[in-house]
C-alpha cells in the first residue's frame, strides 16, 4: 500500500512540475503586450467561405486562451457572394474581425490599424 502512495505522489509531483513548465514556457514565448500594429492573424478566404467559420473560431480560441490579442484580417481573396454574406455575418458576431480584399491586404498591415470594429471592413 505504501508504494501505491508513493506511487501516486510520485505522479502528481510530476505532473505539477510539466504544468509549471508549461506556464513558464508558455510566459515566456506568449508575450502579453505587443507594440500597436506589430502582429495580425490572416485569415484568407475563398469560395463560399464553407470552413470560414470554423477556422475563425479556431483563430479566437487561440487569441482567448492567453495568446496575444491581435485583430483577425479575414482577407478575401476570391469569396462568392454568398461567402461575402458568410464573413459579414461573422463580423457582426465576433469582435476584433475586420474583412479586407486581398489585394488591399498590405495597405492595411501596413497602416498599422490595431483595433477593428465590429462589422468592419478595410476600404483603401
Amino acid at each position: 500500500m505504501e508504494t501505491l502512495l508513493q506511487g501516486a505522489l510520485a505522479f502528481f509531483a510530476a505532473l505539477g512540475l510539466v504544468t509549471l513548465a508549461w506556464l513558464a514556457f508558455g510566459h515566456l514565448l506568449l508575450p502579453r503586450e505587443l507594440e500597436p500594429g506589430g502582429l495580425y492573424a490572416v485569415l484568407p478566404a475563398r469560395g463560399d467561405g464553407e470552413h470560414l467559420e470554423q477556422d475563425l473560431r479556431r483563430l479566437l480560441w487561440l487569441r482567448d486562451s492567453g495568446a496575444p490579442r491581435v485583430p483577425i484580417v479575414i482577407a478575401d481573396a476570391g469569396l462568392s457572394p454568398q461567402g461575402r454574406r458568410v464573413a459579414q455575418a461573422l463580423l457582426g458576431r465576433y469582435c476584433g474581425t475586420v474583412l479586407c480584399p486581398m489585394d488591399q491586404l498590405s495597405a492595411y498591415l501596413a497602416s498599422g490599424w490595431t483595433r477593428a470594429e465590429p462589422h468592419s471592413e478595410a476600404n483603401f
